[in-house]
């Protein structure tokens, strides 16, 4: 069974594993206070989820908000990258305060965990992390988990909560994750047009969706926008979890949203196993190749890549490094791991099997990415 409408998201049977993500703009007022009534009530639905046989895992931003607040920081600590990073070492521990407290007042223990993007994007950490989260869940606690700020740089961090959100989701085996922003969705159009239509549901994310969504956050406190939240959706509907985007503003948002299927609520199209779904999430790509037509059907169908088929290669990567496939229009078709370093592909382009050996000076492998190493997008 999978879900159909956001108030299964609130069914145990359904949804068992829930990841909820919650932004510095609904978490942090304007002053850089915490918003602690609005927060007491969404701690207060958690505890009713966990009542209802349902584990809840918190994806928080909040910590570069509250630590320049404390600082006097310029532009809510996000005016140098090293404003940002002092603002979340210090504001990371009022956060993780907050969320002990008053998850505390219900009897449910908080456990922190900070993650950067080289955490979920190397394998072994990956599971790492993974193993970690499952023995909190099993021991009744309440991950609250953010990007690890203090230390992320521009290369190597997730940029928002919303793809960090899915990937925990990912890495957790959740069954749902929710999202709470400032509107109640998506909107067929910007929202202040006249007209504008909210999707209650929407079946795969395609570029007709993603041109719908604006990019930045209408906050500007917050880093992400509707268009990380449906780079969210691609990464949960691929891993067979279903992602709801919900108005966080209102007081008991879950209630609102839940309650009254207000939201809206993208199904999962398929169920990547564990590593082609860890592999199809990944962020950091290290090249390109571009591959002609039959190539591109041939991948479709489930092939590997073979170099006959590949046109042009671009980046620096090693052999199992990330690269992304493209077809000859440039739209991307596919993420895997290459068996050879970039200058070899190169050498190598275009040319059949019985043809490598000679270039490379010895026996080829079997594909340029094998299927079991690719994942189409």
């Amino acid at each position: 069974m999978s879900i159909t409408c956001l108030r299964e998201i609130a069914d145990s049977a359904l949804a068992p594993l829930v990841v909820l993500k919650v932004g510095s703009s609904l978490l942090v007022g304007k002053d850089g206070q915490p918003r602690r009534a609005w927060l007491a009530g969404l701690t207060g639905e958690i505890a009713r989820l966990r009542g209802g046989g349902q584990k809840v895992i918190v994806v928080s931003s909040g910590s570069i908000a509250l630590g320049a607040a404390r600082l006097g920081m310029a532009r809510g600590g996000r005016g140098s990258l090293a404003d940002a990073q002092a603002s979340a070492a210090v504001g990371q521990i009022a956060l993780g305060g907050l969320w002990a407290e008053l998850l505390g007042q219900h009897d449910l223990i908080a456990a922190q965990m900070l993650l950067t993007l080289d955490d979920l994007e190397d394998r072994r950490r990956y599971l790492n992390a993974s193993a970690t989260i499952g023995r909190l869940l099993k021991a009744g606690v309440v991950p609250v988990i953010n990007e690890n700020d203090s230390v992320a740089t521009e290369e190597i961090r997730f940029g928002d909560n919303d793809r960090l959100a899915a990937r925990v989701a990912q890495a957790a085996g959740a069954d749902a994750v929710v999202l709470l922003s400032d509107i109640d969705g998506l909107y067929d159009r910007d929202p202040r047009e006249a007209g504008a239509r909210l999707l209650p549901l929407v079946e795969g994310v395609t570029p007709e969706i993603h041109a719908m969504a604006s990019p930045g956050s209408g906050s500007g406190m917050g880093s992400g926008g509707m268009t990380s939240k449906l780079q969210a959706a691609e990464i949960a509907e691929r891993a067979g979890i279903a992602l709801a985007i919900i108005n966080g503003t209102y007081d008991l948002p879950l209630a609102r949203a839940l309650d009254g299927d207000i939201g809206t609520l993208f199904r999962p199209q398929r169920n990547d196993g564990a590593r082609k779904a860890w592999l199809g999430a990944r962020q950091k790509i290290e090249g390109q190749l571009v591959v002609d037509a039959g190539c591109a059907e041939a991948l479709r169908g489930g092939g590997s890549l073979l170099a006959a088929g590949i046109v042009s290669v671009s980046g620096s990567f090693g052999r199992g490094d990330p690269v992304e496939v493209c077809d000859e229009n440039g739209m991307v078709l596919a993420q895997g791991l290459s068996e050879y370093q970039s200058a070899e592909v190169a050498a190598i382009k275009g040319l059949r099997r019985e043809h490598i050996e000679p270039v490379l000076g010895y026996s080829p492998r079997s594909a340029v990415i094998h299927r079991d190493h690719l994942v189409m997008l």
